[in-house]
């Protein structure tokens, strides 16, 4: 690092900040491609659910302080010949810091919206179409199965009716659900 010894102190002070923080975030973005990144590291001695937060985004973490020292450090190693005022400089890279803080919260925002909640909840089934993979016997004297869609994927399930017998191959609507796990439907 001989060429840090000919430099000014603030944009010497810069490139320390830059250099270490910089490798640890290319670490941070190698290990989060590896998958390597999900355990944090925190052991306790009592029962406590540390694991589980309903937080999205932790403002004081390892990831946002190194997301802010490369904003801040890069920033001003960048400006520093442009903007001679060093009091302005700094409170430029502390803004840009800040603002690479904002963004990173702003992507994980939006990988977020990503995730899907595909577990099946008999409760889509209400009002939707079906058709009937076995009989269904009348006024509930047995039960039959239908297929149905639900997000996405097919489902056979019990059913009943509470008219006449529908035959298989019928096209049906799911009127309302018992126990949780039997669907009365009837013909279209």
């Amino acid at each position: 690092m001989d060429f840090l010894a000919h430099l000014e102190p603030l944009l010497k002070t810069f490139w320390f900040v830059a250099i270490p923080s910089s490798l640890i975030f290319i670490f941070q973005t190698i290990m989060t491609f590896v998958g390597a990144d999900s355990y944090d590291g925190i052991e306790t001695d009592f029962d406590g659910d540390l694991g589980e937060t309903n937080a999205p985004f932790q403002l004081f973490s390892l990831r946002n302080l190194i997301n802010f020292l490369l904003g801040f450090s890069w920033t001003g190693i960048s400006f520093y010949t442009t903007v001679s005022n060093k009091p302005i400089l700094i409170l430029i890279s502390f803004c840009v810091g800040i603002i690479f803080i904002f963004l990173f919260f702003i992507i994980i925002k939006q990988v977020q919206k990503l995730a899907e909640d595909n577990t099946f909840n008999i409760n889509n089934t209400l009002n939707k179409t079906a058709e009937v993979y076995l009989t269904i016997p009348e006024n509930k004297k047995g039960k039959g199965k239908i297929m149905i869609s639900v997000n996405g994927s097919f489902h056979e399930l019990d059913a009943m009716t509470e008219n006449n017998q529908i035959p298989s191959g019928a096209v049906v609507r799911v009127v309302k659900i018992e126990n949780n796990n039997i669907i009365i439907v009837e013909s279209i």
